[in-house]
């Protein structure tokens, strides 16, 4: 018998970060930026694909630092 719960992770480029989060490339790399005004520790890191500059997000971090952000926001009303 095999396993068939398989956990596959969903990487994120960029663009699909900024269609997912609404927010611009500046602004995510200000979140991850620790110098900048608008840095977010809890924003999720990016990993390296590859040897290049290209880079990604886990989708499952993403989504798990999103509904953060909504359920703090709906403590506060």
């Amino acid at each position: 018998m095999t396993d068939q719960s398989h956990s596959f992770l969903t990487i994120l480029r960029r663009r699909d970060l900024e269609a997912r989060l609404k927010l611009s490339r500046s602004t995510i790399y200000d979140k991850i930026n620790p110098d900048s005004p608008r840095y977010d520790s809890s924003f999720p890191k990016p990993i390296r694909l590859g040897n290049g500059s290209a880079v990604g997000w886990i989708e499952s971090e993403v989504e798990n630092w999103l509904r953060g952000k909504i359920e703090a926001s709906r403590k506060l009303s």
